[in-house]
């Protein structure tokens, strides 16, 4: 009964007392041009409470139907994109990075229409609703409301020349989210801007850092989907990857890769460029630019080196060349297909006393989480027709002009790559790939070694520094996070109506860290939960489950997350 309660609230079928809904307005560059007013299109505010330690936390329902600012759709969300944007928002909560929660997830029997890949092959998908929760959902976006015609989209913020607003709205996010700064600069409201400006410019850096340190991309870092505290907002096309490649791009709908894995660190840069802009003139443009300049770069690279010093274990000692050591490693996850996550985690077990035939086993675990040849072939696969890629290449020779209005130099030069890469897969063998992947990996792990035995060299108990090494490790490396086929998995089951597999899925994520039994009792547990529910959904899931800490199925190459 109080199931059914909660249901009628958290569906927005019925109001919590005192409550007062709202949508709110707020703009954004999406892709790099000003779109002009967006706002919540499918976010319902309803309210503020105050937790017992005088924290705010900020209700809104995602998915309740038509808002002020829905445009021409319908304010709805499915069950894939709910169930989605519930499990990782728990997710990146227990991995320890900063982020809007997920309170409940709830579904119905009404049905919207939904084009999933926009290629003309609509379904109809259950109604969702998910309560979203946070200490505000205020975005940069949020100030481009103010913003002048842009000279590039010709469109303008809603609130242009309401510096008044501004003002309130700046007293409010310093006042409410920054009591510190608005403490310590109550005086001068240009250094109390400066000083805010700085926080989230530090606090946005160390967040990406965070995202990269675990393979996590965002997908779609338009300004308004940028928080105004720090914190990783607006769960849509998604993705941890899987296979490391710095280049992944998690959105089937982002063409030209403005947000694949690499670019974040920069994107969010930008975007900060933009929020800037948008505080102007409570904040000159000439004294946030400099802090831009000053704060984000080394902010982001102190975040980032710490956070993998962490992950290799490198807890005594703080070397220059521990940076050249974190890209090599990269450089060898990359080249050899690695698993990113999967390898992080195995790294913990390895030790510099190894002998030759530890070593060896110890690389065929490694090998073990590569790409394999069939993988490989996959993940290159040429994605253009071959007429269609020589008539571009032959449209970049003879009209530029034309060729840069329809095709991008990038996706050219990645298909071209594609095809060579592919070609030169067709010449080896399975043995051939994992030799090479075990030269790689020795030649880096002699690297490592060296890097741990100066560790071992600085300190007393050598036991002792390994214990806690390895404790280090395990809680800095994942063992589970929200893999696309995971989460495909469980969306599955429940679109047809066994949400077992969610509740198992949100257990493990809700204990990432796993270097100990617990793991196993966690992963136990779950599996007798799935072993209950009903045999037919079972069957079918079963024909495609894998271990929830296995590199992807094949299968998996084949998702699209739009």
């Amino acid at each position: 009964a109080r199931e059914a309660e909660a249901a009628l609230y958290f569906s927005g079928n019925r109001l919590l007392p005192g409550s007062e809904p709202a949508a709110h307005c707020y703009c954004g560059h999406q892709f790099g041009s000003f779109a002009g007013q967006l706002g919540d299109g499918a976010a319902m505010y309803l309210g503020e409470v105050l937790g017992p330690g005088g924290e705010r936390w900020e209700l809104q329902l995602k998915g309740a139907g038509l808002t002020p600012f829905s445009r021409q759709a319908d304010g709805r969300k499915v069950l894939r994109s709910s169930i989605r944007e519930f499990l990782c928002s728990e997710a990146m909560f227990h991995l320890g990075i900063p982020t809007t929660r997920a309170g409940t997830c709830v579904t119905s029997d009404s049905k919207v229409v939904r084009d999933i890949f926009y290629d003309g092959n609509p379904k109809n998908e259950r109604c969702t609703v998910v309560l979203r929760i946070a200490s505000t959902f205020l975005r940069f976006g949020s100030f481009e409301i103010f913003k002048p015609t842009d000279e590039h989209t010709g469109r303008k913020g809603p609130s242009v020349d309401r510096n008044d607003i501004r003002i309130q709205m700046l007293d409010y996010v310093i006042g409410t989210f920054y009591p510190d700064i608005q403490e310590t600069y109550s005086d001068n409201s240009i250094q109390r801007n400066a000083a805010f400006f700085k926080e989230i410019t530090k606090r946005t850096a160390r967040l990406v850092a965070e995202w990269q340190c675990v393979g996590f991309c965002h997908g779609v870092l338009n300004t308004d989907n940028m928080s105004i505290v720090g914190l990783t907002i607006d769960y849509g096309p998604f993705g941890f990857m899987d296979r490391y490649d710095p280049e992944h791009i998690c959105n089937g709908s982002d063409n030209t890769g403005r947000y694949a894995y690499n670019k974040q660190p920069e994107i969010c840069k930008w975007n900060l460029g933009k929020l800037a802009e948008a505080l102007v003139p409570e904040l000159p443009l000439e004294i946030s630019e400099l802090i831009l300049e000053e704060e984000y770069d080394a902010e982001f690279e102190k975040h980032y080196l710490q956070k993998m010093r962490k992950k290799l274990g490198l807890i005594q000692l703080e070397l220059e060349e521990d940076n050249k050591l974190v890209s090599e490693l990269l450089e060898t996850m990359h080249l050899t297909g690695g698993d990113f996550t999967n390898i992080f985690y195995l790294l913990s077990s390895f030790s510099v006393d190894f002998d030759p035939p530890r070593l060896e086993d110890f690389l065929e675990k490694l090998a073990s989480q590569c790409a394999s040849l069939e993988e490989l072939k996959v993940a290159f696969k040429p994605q253009m027709d071959p007429r269609q890629l020589s008539m571009m290449l032959m449209l970049a020779q003879s009209n530029p002009q034309l060729f840069a209005l329809i095709g991008t130099k990038a996706s050219i030069n990645k298909e071209l790559e594609r095809i060579e890469q592919f070609s030169k897969l067709q010449q080896l063998t399975a043995a051939d790939i994992l030799s090479r992947n075990q030269r790689h990996w020795k030649e880096w792990l002699e690297k490592y070694r060296v890097r741990l035995q100066k560790e071992v060299e600085n300190v007393g108990d050598a036991d002792a520094w390994n214990t806690d090494r390895v404790k280090v490790m395990n809680s800095n490396n994942p063992k589970y996070i929200l893999r696309n086929y995971i989460a495909q998995n469980a969306i599955e089951a429940a679109e047809n109506g066994d949400f077992s597999e969610v509740r198992n899925v949100l257990k493990l994520l809700e204990n990432p860290f796993q270097g100990t039994e617990s793991a196993r009792e966690v992963e136990e547990e779950a599996e007798e939960e799935g072993a209950t529910a009903e045999a037919a959904a079972c069957a079918q899931v079963a024909a495609r489950s894998v271990s929830y800490c296995s590199k992807p199925p094949l299968w998996a190459a084949e998702l699209c997350v739009t």
